[in-house]
């Protein structure tokens, strides 16, 4: 068994130094032929499996995310003595095919954060190994994985080596403050990464992508407890909203409220009539705005999850499902929107009596407003961690959008100033 493994390895390496000699030209191919302009082809060569980013099941908050990411503090402690890595030239987007100088940079700046495999390591050909590397790199940073360098991509490749060492030091220590008894299910919601997992006896039971808190409307960070799921709800628009996006979009369209089915109430739960408001005065502020239940407008969606807390967030479904393939997902005014809602709520209600996965898609179909307690509160923590490190030795990194982390916006961080944590609902 060890020989025959060893032969293959060897056997990769064999091929891939001839498929590289080959591009860069030391063989002799029909390529040479051809007009020197043209771009090299693409090499049909797949990535080593060890280089592969998984989906993850050690949970980000637990002793082994710790000590890989000690471990990985160590391992960039060694970057940063040697040198750091190179940065990588602006200029157009590098993809399969691409032949340059920007290339060559590229691949040794790979290289240097172990994202391709050294053996694969040089030349000035964007190939397949150099496409997986990639991919592999943006995993590591939240991006999607294309596999082309575009300017969001080479953003992240010329962070600094010591950048990334400040951030793992940085988080570490966060980390390390959930070291203690976080229940045996709970949920995480990691804002940075605008991503929520559920955990389940030390292991994650699912993955969720999010749409997060805007950069001047925050998500707090918080250790709390869902206790409660709302079927089709009713939303309310909270004050902070009103004088921020309702009147100002009122004075824009007179038929917004009526096209977005938010309707107007009194003190005395009296509907009124929009026309009757004098949208450029405060007269608006004084009045309850809720919008009609129903997915395809509301903005909560199918479902809102209650978590107990004072700031008045809450998870929540949303109709823009679009969201959920953005790399930024800073879009909210304080709570987290989750994808795959039902998944999400059928695992909180687990342990609910009469309530699985049928009787969820029974009551989402029917339209009617359900509320349901949990028989058992499941604990739930809103984090800030931007970089961290896995067992199999993947290091992730995320912008810091909020600026906690001591050294400025992350990448992908608007240009919006910072404000003081925000305390509104959705």
């Amino acid at each position: 068994m060890i020989v025959s493994r060893l032969s293959r390895r060897a056997l990769f390496a064999a091929t891939a130094s001839v498929a590289f000699a080959v591009a860069l030209g030391s063989i002799p191919s029909k390529a040479d032929d051809q007009d020197a302009a043209q771009a090299e082809w693409p090499q049909s060569y797949e990535a080593s499996p060890h280089m592969t980013v998984g989906r993850e099941a050690t949970p980000i908050l637990s002793p082994a995310t710790v000590e890989a990411t000690e471990a990985a503090i160590q391992k960039y402690q060694d970057i940063v003595t040697r040198g750091g890595w190179n940065t990588v030239p602006a200029g157009a987007e590098l993809r399969v095919g691409s032949k340059s100088k920007a290339v060559e940079a590229l691949r040794e700046r790979l290289v240097a954060s172990g994202d391709l495999d050294p053996v694969a390591g040089a030349g000035p050909v964007f190939d397949s190994f150099v496409e997986a590397a990639v991919q592999r790199f943006q995993a590591r940073n939240g991006l999607s994985q294309t596999g082309v360098v575009n300017e969001a991509t080479l953003t992240e490749l010329n962070v600094p080596a010591a950048a990334r060492l400040q951030q793992l030091e940085t988080n570490i220590v966060r980390l390390k403050a959930y070291s203690g008894d976080l229940g045996a299910r709970y949920v995480v919601a990691n804002i940075p990464a605008a991503s929520v997992e559920t955990v389940e006896n030390g292991v994650v039971y699912s993955h969720h992508a999010a749409g997060v808190g805007k950069i001047d409307r925050q998500s707090p960070i918080m250790q709390t407890k869902a206790t409660e799921i709302n079927f089709n709800p009713f939303w309310t628009v909270p004050p902070s909203l009103i004088k921020k996006d309702l009147i100002p979009k009122m004075k824009a369209d007179p038929n917004y409220l009526t096209d977005e089915k938010i309707r107007i109430f009194n003190k005395d739960g009296q509907e009124v009539s929009p026309s009757s408001i004098d949208w450029n005065s405060n007269e608006a502020t004084n009045f309850k705005y809720r919008q009609d239940t129903g997915a395809d407008l509301n903005s909560l969606g199918f479902v809102r999850i209650n978590i107990s807390n004072p700031y008045g967030v809450y998870i929540h479904d949303t109709p823009s499902k679009g969201i959920f393939g953005d790399d930024f997902r800073f879009v909210s005014s304080g709570c987290i929107r989750v994808q795959d809602v039902r998944d999400y709520v059928a695992w909180l209600l687990k342990d609910t009596p009469g309530w699985g996965r049928d009787q969820i898609d029974a009551v989402i179909r029917s339209g009617d407003r359900v509320d349901v307690k949990l028989a058992q509160p499941v604990n739930v923590y809103w984090i800030y961690v931007t970089a961290w490190a896995t067992p199999d030795g993947i290091v992730q990194f995320r912008p810091d959008v909020y600026q906690r982390d001591g050294s400025g916006p992350g990448p992908l961080a608007s240009a919006v100033p910072a404000q003081p944590m925000a305390l509104p609902q959705e």
